[in-house]
């Protein structure tokens, strides 16, 4: 996937899909899947977002990410787009509607198609919607293929909602994977007999309900299961950032700088201070025990089905 600036010309005329796509979930591989249809007629599937980082508000309220910008576009890439544009958000925020579809859409992105969903909102302060894209499409030449979207919608929303109650992994609904660099830690866990590997949260980053889950980490194209902690491991350190720290089964190696990937497939435990280092060690073999007996030579998958 080609990432591409405001300045630049795609090329070939595009199918765009635009939206945030925080967390990448089934309901946004619906509309990539659409634009996706459009190949049939010589269109190269395209997305307009925004980075991440620079969404800090979302109608009016603070907006926590799901996802990284880096790994919001590893997830869009895997959904066969071919462009993708993501200026930052106060770039744009100024644009009004028609501004933001005759520079954008129209002179960067040669559009031929948009999809959206009817919620999706655009210009300056959000003014215009499907209706004013769809007059905008008969006067600058292009379609606008409206996804109608129902109540009871796969939405981000609710995407958060079940991260934050530790309820969304294993769910079927959504996949949540956190992809980022293995950061140095402080090693208690190699004294513990049970390596990690630890990864940041970054700041404004959502950080699911802490505890202890059944993962499954990707290295080196090959998928191991494993055991995460998400929080500030109360037992051994004070006033740190919530941060993964993941003891993956069966593996030994050096991932330090490497950038990994973990899947959630479910909630084990929530987080818990123990008494002693002796306690911790005990209840971390118990953890470990419960992934094998529930996992045993069962094959991971990553979001969308792909590992």
């Amino acid at each position: 996937m080609k990432i591409v600036a405001a300045n630049d010309i795609i090329p070939e005329k595009t199918a765009i899909a635009l939206g945030i796509f925080d967390g990448v979930h089934s309901g946004h591989e619906f509309v990539f899947r659409r634009v996706n249809e459009y190949r049939k007629d010589g269109l190269m599937p395209a997305v307009f977002t925004f980075r991440t980082e620079s969404l800090r508000f979302k109608r009016g309220e603070p907006f926590e990410y799901i996802y990284t910008n880096e790994q919001k576009l590893r997830l869009i890439e895997k959904n066969n787009i071919e462009y993708a544009l993501c200026p930052d958000f106060d770039e744009m925020k100024e644009l009004s509607g028609e501004e933001f579809v005759r520079e954008i859409l129209v002179k960067c992105m040669n559009v031929a198609v948009v999809v959206c969903g009817d919620n999706f909102r655009f210009g300056k302060g959000a003014a215009c919607g499907s209706e004013e894209l769809k007059a905008l499409g008969e006067k600058y030449g292009f379609k606008v293929d409206v996804i109608r979207l129902k109540e009871n919608r796969i939405s981000s929303k609710q995407f958060r909602e079940m991260l934050k109650a530790g309820t969304a992994c294993g769910s079927g609904l959504f996949s949540y994977t956190l992809y980022a660099k293995v950061v140095k830690g402080n090693q208690i866990g190699r004294t513990l007999e049970f390596p990690t590997i630890n990864q940041q949260y970054a700041s404004g980053q959502l950080v699911p309900k802490r505890g202890v889950y059944h993962t499954f980490t990707t290295v080196d194209g090959k998928t191991y299961n494993s055991v995460t902690n998400i929080g500030v491991k109360p037992t051994v350190e004070k006033n740190i950032r919530p941060l993964a720290e993941t003891h993956i089964l069966d593996f030994s190696g050096d991932l330090y700088g490497k950038r990994v990937e973990v899947g959630f497939l479910g909630l084990i435990r929530e987080e818990k201070k123990f008494g002693s280092l002796d306690e911790l060690k005990k209840q971390v073999f118990e953890d470990i025990e419960a992934v094998r007996k529930a996992n045993a030579g069962v094959v991971c998958q990553g979001p969308s089905g792909k590992d």
